[in-house]
């Protein structure tokens, strides 16, 4: 049966924050932020990954802030309350590159020019071109459940390609996955999160209503469908341009994975980010892939001392 369509109130999830629109880059790109009061520690930077938005961070966020830190949580473009600008044919408009473009402009827009930055997913891989591209503004890089895209890619089998099925299945060319995902948005959402979780009642039921809310709105499918077009393109162009100029990563490295989830149960996750980072540390979480939602008391356990150096 399908849930009928709400529109729950994103201020809900992180109480204190201030939720606004920030209109930032060339051209001009609408990010929803949520932006919590001023605090001593260094600023931090969430970045969600799909299907969620900034909402995903409602049990991290708080502490963060109760621990002395500003905390930025905003919604990538394509995803959430944000813009989803039109794309093209190479898909750079939905590259980490112009993600993570978007996401320096939100943090100076805002008054931080040296932040750390924490992100699942999707938002890792966007704080992982952000630190190769702009890694004067990075301080420290946490990235949750996730290898590097272009190992991931590189080793793919058919254990990956079964249980990551879908970064094969959005990349399909136009409009085929984007009329399937439309024919039923919500047993698509609901499947996809079932199989991210290994744990009973996450995600809760009001995040999966938020997440659905914004999979219903205009153009969010689509956008979702080339963020992963750019992935397995012009995304791994610039990894491989970065591999072969030799950047890397200089600024301290917190890899965290669910133990019961796909990456940690086919990579090496330390050594895979060893070989692009000079300084990793990390452990897996008895979670599955959704480590801020399962297990956000073990996140924070582990991010805290991690961002006070």
């Amino acid at each position: 049966m399908t849930t009928p369509p709400f529109e729950p109130d994103p201020s809900t999830f992180l109480p204190g924050f201030t939720i606004s629109d920030l209109r930032v880059g060339n051209p001009p790109v609408r990010i929803r932020t949520a932006v919590s009061p001023h605090g001593d520690g260094v600023p931090v930077l969430l970045l969600h990954g799909h299907p969620q938005t900034h909402a995903t961070w409602h049990a991290v966020a708080p502490v963060l802030v109760a621990g002395g830190h500003p905390v930025v949580a905003m919604d990538l473009r394509g995803y959430g309350d944000s813009e989803k600008p039109a794309s093209a044919a190479d898909h750079a408009p939905y590259s980490k590159r112009a993600m993570a473009a978007d996401a320096r402009a939100v943090m100076e827009r805002l008054g931080y020019p040296r932040f750390a930055v924490v992100g699942h997913d999707r938002g890792g891989r966007v704080a992982h071109r952000l630190v190769l591209d702009h890694p004067e503004v990075v301080a420290r890089l946490a990235v949750l459940d996730i290898a590097p895209t272009l190992t991931m890619y590189e080793r793919t089998d058919r254990a990956f390609a079964t249980r990551y099925f879908w970064w094969f299945f959005l990349i399909q060319p136009e409009p085929l996955p984007e009329r399937m995902i439309g024919a039923d948005p919500e047993a698509y959402l609901r499947h996809h999160l079932r199989g991210q979780s290994a744990t009973p009642g996450i995600p809760e039921e009001r995040l999966i209503r938020e997440y659905l809310r914004a999979y219903r709105s205009e153009g969010a499918i689509h956008a979702i469908c080339e963020d992963y077009r750019a992935a397995a393109g012009i995304d791994l162009e610039h990894d491989r341009q970065d591999d072969a100029a030799g950047r890397r990563i200089r600024v301290p490295l917190l890899a965290l994975w669910g133990e019961r989830g796909t990456v940690g149960a086919l990579y090496d996750v330390l050594a895979t980010w060893r070989a692009k980072a000079d300084r990793v540390e990390g452990a897996a979480l008895p979670c599955g892939h959704l480590v801020q939602e399962e297990a956000p008391d073990d996140v924070l356990a582990r991010l805290l001392p991690f961002l006070r150096g």
